[in-house]
C-alpha cells in the first residue's frame, strides 16, 4: 500500500488553497507564486525523502532559496507598498547565489540556507515592530490577525532555518534517523502559516498610482508637547467628517493607505495625529465608527449579520472582536439590551 507522508498531504492542501484564491480573485501575485513554489518543494521533498527519487535532490536548494524573497515580496505587496518591477529583480539575487554554491561550492549551503530564511525573517519582523499602523495596505478591519499572521510567516522562516540545522545535526549524529520527522513538521509548520496568510483576504493588485507617500510608515515618532497640535486635532476632524460623510467606513477593502490619499496627507502623519489625538491606532479608530454604524443598524432592528455587511466588516470574527473591545458586549448582547430603544422611539413619534 503506498504511503501518503506529511510533504504530499501538506503540497495537496497548498494547491487547494491556491485553487481557491486564484477562483476568487484574492491574493496578491506574489501570495499565488509563495503558495506554488511551496506545494512544489513539498512535493520534491517527499520525492527524495520517502520515494527515494534521489535525482531531484539537487532541487531542493534552490527551491528552498525562493521561498523567503517570496515570502517578503508577498508581504510588501500585501502590506507595505506597492512593488516597482525592480523589486522581484533585486530579490532574484538570493536564489541566483543558491544556484552559484549548488554548483561551485554545495558545501556552503547548509550555512547559506538557514542564513538566508533567518535573514528575511528578521528583515519581516523589523518592519513590523511598531505594530498594525505599519501595515498601510492592510484592511482597516483585519489589520491587528493580518499582522499576527504575518509575523507568524516570519517566525516560521526562522523556524525553518533552525530544521535545516537540525537535519544537519542529525546526519551528523544520528545518521539522519531524525530527518523524515524534522521535515514534516516544518512542511507543517508552513502550511499552518500560508494557510493563515490564504485566509486573509489580500488586495489582488495594490494601487499602482499610489503616491510616493505609501511608503512603509516610519515610527510613530512622541513630539515634546504634552498634548496634540491643532493641526493634527483638524487632521482627525477631517478624518471623521470624511467617514460620516461618505461611505467609505462601510468599504471592507478601506486600508490606512487610501484614506491617508482621500486627505491628501502622508500615512504617517494621519497615523501620528490619530495615535496622539484619539490614543489608538488607524484600525481601532476607523472601527470605532463602524461599530457606531452597526448598532444604530442594530436599534433599528436589522439583523447582526446585516448590520455586520453594512457597517463594513466582511467577518464575523472580526466584528464579534471589534464590536466587544468598543461596547464591551456581544453585538447579540448589545441588541438584546437595547431592544426597548427602537420601539420605545417608535411609540414616540406622532400619528399622522
Amino acid at each position: 500500500m503506498p504511503s501518503f507522508p506529511v510533504p504530499v498531504f501538506a503540497a495537496a492542501i497548498l494547491a487547494c488553497l491556491l485553487l481557491r484564491l486564484v477562483w476568487s480573485g484574492e491574493g496578491s501575485r506574489w501570495l499565488r507564486l509563495l503558495i506554488a513554489v511551496s506545494a512544489v518543494q513539498s512535493l520534491i521533498a517527499a520525492a527524495v525523502q520517502h520515494y527515494g527519487i534521489v535525482e531531484l535532490r539537487f532541487l531542493q536548494p534552490f527551491m528552498a532559496s525562493l521561498i523567503p524573497p517570496l515570502t517578503w515580496l508577498a508581504f510588501v505587496q500585501g502590506a507595505l507598498r506597492p512593488l516597482a518591477p525592480r523589486d522581484g529583480l533585486v530579490q532574484l539575487a538570493a536564489p541566483a547565489f543558491v544556484l552559484f554554491c549548488i554548483v561551485f561550492a554545495p558545501l556552503t549551503l547548509d550555512a547559506v540556507l538557514p542564513a538566508l530564511f533567518t535573514g528575511y525573517g528578521l528583515l519581516m519582523l523589523h518592519a513590523m515592530r511598531n505594530g498594525a499602523d505599519r501595515l498601510p495596505l492592510a484592511r482597516l478591519e483585519s489589520s491587528a490577525p493580518s499582522l499576527r499572521s504575518w509575523r507568524l510567516l516570519a517566525i516560521l522562516l526562522i523556524g525553518s532555518a533552525a530544521s535545516d540545522v537540525l537535519i544537519v545535526a542529525d546526519i551528523l549524529f544520528f545518521a539522519g534517523d531524525l530527518k523524515g520527522s524534522i521535515t514534516s513538521v516544518t512542511s507543517s509548520l508552513l502550511l499552518l502559516g500560508l494557510g493563515l496568510m490564504g485566509l486573509e483576504r489580500a488586495q489582488d493588485e495594490p494601487d499602482t498610482q499610489a503616491s510616493g507617500e505609501d511608503v512603509p510608515i516610519e515610527a510613530v515618532e512622541q513630539a515634546d508637547a504634552a498634548y496634540p497640535s491643532d493641526e493634527e486635532r483638524q487632521l482627525v476632524g477631517r478624518a471623521f467628517d470624511l467617514l460620516t460623510t461618505s461611505r467609505l467606513a462601510a468599504d471592507p477593502d478601506l486600508t490606512l493607505a487610501r484614506l491617508a490619499r482621500r486627505l491628501t496627507v502622508p500615512a504617517k502623519t494621519l497615523s501620528a495625529a490619530i495615535n496622539r489625538v484619539e490614543q489608538m491606532n488607524v484600525s481601532q479608530f476607523v472601527n470605532r465608527y463602524r461599530v457606531e454604524l452597526a448598532c444604530r443598524a442594530l436599534t433599528a432592528g436589522t439583523s447582526v449579520t446585516e448590520a455586520m455587511f453594512e457597517a463594513g466588516f466582511r467577518t464575523k470574527s472580526n466584528f464579534n472582536r471589534e464590536f466587544r473591545r468598543v461596547t464591551g458586549q456581544s453585538p447579540t448582547g448589545w441588541q438584546q439590551a437595547n431592544a426597548g430603544r427602537a420601539q420605545a422611539s417608535a411609540s414616540s413619534q406622532p400619528i399622522t
